[in-house]
């Protein structure tokens, strides 16, 4: 068998040249790989053909090489793509899962360059995708592609997983989640499992959990100037959503395992949006709603949250009266009209947050691979979310997740990954591969 000095030999660098066409061709994919439904809803089969045109020269289906490929879809043009790169131990895998193969919308008119075409700035490989996810894509592609052509003989089989529609849940049963349920990522559990689709070159241990709601809230409308014969929904909403926050950071505290896992926050519930129907400023409007999000460290359940403030706005409706007023008419019930102000919350689709295991191989081997590669690991934790890999470590999957993009850059406008960075991970995928050899 290979050792592991032998694997980074006999494999060799990441060929600039065959990666940057690759991602030239993603990225000029890309504008059909928005996802945004109803409206945009990718065609990832346009990126597959791209990683299979790179791989199916070197498989066993035209018989060029080793590779074992499966092109699996559920919806038309919308495929997922499994790689396997044979070991000779059975039972003794890895795998390189979450590339995916749609991206966030772009809009050319706020990018300084072109985000539908690859541009290179020096060591700047820019346009939408390049961080999130298109660049993992191609080097994930561009290592297996070489594991073909080297053939090292490893104990471990290698696979990689490319998926559809990681970006968006309003369409299911395309992605990950169909591979999983139909049992074909099953073996993946014998080994770990690197979810290649954070950034920043370090391991990302730990992400949150969202969950995602509206509070809508029902007054009186009258004229301004007769304030007092008015349920000024704005108010209440604003007292009451106060209250509702000050419940929940009482109930779901900083978490002692947050400080271990180094997230930068703890978990937050809090306003982005607000709305009304509209009317004139002398107008006291008869509703509006606040939106907004929880994001919830994986130490509490997302389950628990919502009941919790199901509760919180029960109470506050039972006993609307006690709820604080601004100014000596202000009022959220009016007897003589039998009227009274109301809340009512209600929650879009939830996801948990995941904490990776920290005492797996997998866990110990990306760290060792990052020091030594990128000179120092700091492992790091984020309150943003990413869906699908909490579902993936309740089947059983040892998830470890890490990326070479820019976090910076993430879902952002001009968006761009570094070259040198992406040539780092490729040494760090093989180091891990050779470690797990010993």
């Amino acid at each position: 068998m290979a050792s592991s000095t032998d694997v980074k030999k006999i494999v060799g660098d990441l060929d600039k040249e065959s990666f940057i066409s690759l991602l030239s061709k993603l990225i000029g994919e890309s504008k059909y790989l928005q996802n945004n439904p109803p409206e945009l809803i990718p065609q990832e089969d346009r990126a597959v053909k791209h990683v299979l045109d790179s791989l199916l020269p070197h498989s066993t289906t035209t018989g060029g090489g080793p590779l074992v490929i499966k092109h699996v879809t559920y919806f038309p043009g919308r495929g997922n793509v499994i790689v396997e790169y044979p070991g000779t131990v059975p039972g003794k895998i890895l795998s390189f899962v979450g590339c995916h193969m749609d991206v966030v919308t772009a809009n050319p008119n706020d990018w300084e360059f072109d985000p539908f075409s690859l541009s290179i700035d020096g060591d700047k490989l820019r346009g939408r995708g390049t961080t999130d996810c298109l660049g993992h894509v191609a080097l994930v592609t561009e290592l297996m592609r070489r594991l073909a052509e080297t053939k090292p003989k490893l104990k471990s089989t290698v696979v990689a997983v490319f998926i559809a529609n990681e970006e968006n849940s309003a369409i299911s049963g395309v992605g990950v989640d169909a591979l999983v349920k139909d049992g074909l990522l099953s073996r993946l559990k014998d080994g770990p499992l690197f979810w290649i689709d954070t950034a920043d070159k370090q391991p990302c241990i730990g992400t949150g959990g969202m969950i995602p709601w509206k509070l809508h809230v029902t007054g009186k409308l009258f004229h301004s100037g007769l304030a007092h014969k008015a349920i000024n929904p704005l108010e209440l909403a604003m007292e009451a959503l106060k209250e509702i926050q000050l419940r929940f950071y009482g109930d779901f505290p900083p978490h002692p395992k947050e400080e271990v896992y180094g997230f930068a926050t703890p978990s937050t519930m809090k306003p982005t949006q607000w709305s009304y129907p509209g009317g004139g400023i002398n107008q006291i409007p008869a509703e509006c709603t606040i939106s907004g999000d929880v994001r919830l460290t994986p130490f509490y359940n997302v389950k628990d949250v919502m009941k919790k403030l199901q509760e919180y706005v029960d109470d506050i409706n039972e006993n609307i009266g006690n709820v604080e007023s601004r100014g000596p008419v202000s009022k959220y019930i009016l007897p003589d009209e039998n009227l009274r102000g109301s809340l009512t919350l209600s929650f879009d689709e939830a996801m948990s947050g995941v904490a990776c295991d920290l005492n797996s191989r997998g866990f110990h081997v990306l760290c060792k691979a990052t020091e030594e590669v990128v000179g120092h690991v700091k492992p790091y934790s984020i309150t943003g979310s990413l869906p699908l890999i909490r579902e993936l470590q309740d089947e059983g999957f040892d998830v470890q997740t890490a990326g070479y993009g820019l976090m910076a850059t993430y879902h952002a406008k001009n968006e761009y990954c570094l070259f040198s960075d992406m040539r780092q991970g490729y040494q760090v995928f093989l180091s891990v591969i050779s470690q797990l050899e010993d």
